[in-house]
């Protein structure tokens, strides 16, 4: 359809919500019958299900009476004559088409934990100082994209390598969708180029590994027992001051059922040193719950899927040539200064696109 000066008008309709919208007045039924409440937790879970039906379906139906609007307009002016009406007919289909856009872009990220703030956790692979300048790279990286979107980018914990760089190093992002932005980060990312701690000029290569998890809330119950807990307390190795270097304020948690080992030693106590690892091993047992129960499914589908984080996906390349390439999606550039300085969006975009076929929203 086109308005009179001949502007395009889309009858965007490409988002069925006939489907959800009839889930959630089935949902909504079962909430008034009188036996709803009986086992509250079901309850709960329901109506957290349902909220999130309407979240997704609301502001698609709204896009779609505007665009039947608009079209009525410039139906009634085309047959009208009416011409003054095209520039804010204009106005108005290009605003519902950013709209459109970002809708689409938040379909992308309709995960449980999508829209949580992440823990990012890097370490560096074999390589001894090479590779743990590789990771402290990395996490300059992942900061700075933090600092650029107006997330906060918090440190959690920070081993220095012996010579250079990092041994390990957790930060929690702090921001709306952090987690559904960064969850295309985890796994293995490599490094080629001169090393600077070569005398000899030589190329490396480095890998370091990238693990991101979501920051969950404290209305997801995951139970915790004290007797599968073997906390360490320690003096802080890592950046902070003269204070958490003189006492054993660090917390180190090891959860023996699973081997999961938490460290937190940036904070000022060793009582909120504990707390901030709690709240970091809380997640990490979610995470590691969520990637059992994908690995099930994994099966039962009879696909082939790697949930471990060890797998490359991203090559960085310094020499003999400048190339950043994402080796799931093809994604790639050969400004890698801004790469480095955390413009990596093109490569978290392309993921996420790459994504929306294998999700329902």
């Amino acid at each position: 359809m086109r308005a009179p000066g001949g502007t395009f008008i889309k009858p965007w309709c490409i988002f069925d919500t006939a489907a959800k919208r009839a889930e959630a007045s089935r949902m909504e039924t079962e909430a008034a019958t009188p036996d709803f409440w009986n086992d509250n937790h079901r309850a709960q879970e329901h109506l957290k299900k349902l909220n999130a039906l309407i979240r997704v379906c609301e502001p698609w139906e709204e896009a779609q009476r505007q665009a039947a609007e608009n079209l009525e307009l410039a139906e009634l002016a085309a047959a009208e004559g009416d011409e003054s009406m095209a520039a804010e007919l204009e106005q108005q289909a290009e605003a519902l088409e950013r709209r459109v856009e970002q809708l689409e872009f938040h379909g992308m990220l309709s995960e449980e934990d999508d829209s949580a703030n992440c823990y990012l956790y890097i370490h560096p692979g074999a390589g001894g100082t090479e590779s743990c300048d590789w990771a402290s790279m990395l996490l300059r990286m992942y900061t700075r994209w933090a600092e650029g979107r107006g997330f906060k980018a918090r440190l959690i914990d920070l081993v220095p390598g012996d010579e250079a760089g990092i041994a390990r190093a957790t930060i929690l992002v702090e921001g709306e969708y952090a987690c559904g932005f960064l969850k295309s980060e985890s796994g293995v990312h490599r490094l080629v180029r001169i090393s600077p701690f070569d005398a000899n000029k030589r190329r490396h290569t480095s890998f370091a590994s990238v693990y991101a998890y979501a920051d969950i809330q404290n209305d997801i119950d995951i139970e915790i027992i004290d007797k599968d807990l073997r906390i360490d307390t320690y003096r802080s190795g890592g950046r902070g001051g003269q204070h958490v270097n003189v006492t054993d304020s660090a917390v180190r948690i090891t959860h023996l059922p699973t081997g999961i080992v938490v460290q937190c030693q940036n904070e000022r106590s060793q009582h909120q040193n504990k707390a901030v690892a709690m709240a970091n091993l809380r997640a990490r047992l979610h995470q590691h719950c969520k990637e059992l129960r994908d690995a099930e499914q994994a099966v039962k589908e009879g696909e082939k899927k790697d949930i471990a984080w060890g797998s490359q996906i991203r090559s960085y390349v310094f020499q003999p040539y400048q190339l950043v390439k994402d080796l799931r999606t093809g994604a790639e550039t050969s400004n890698i200064g801004a790469v480095m300085d955390g413009d990596i969006g093109m490569f978290i975009d392309a993921w996420l696109k790459s994504q929306m076929g294998k999700h329902v929203v």
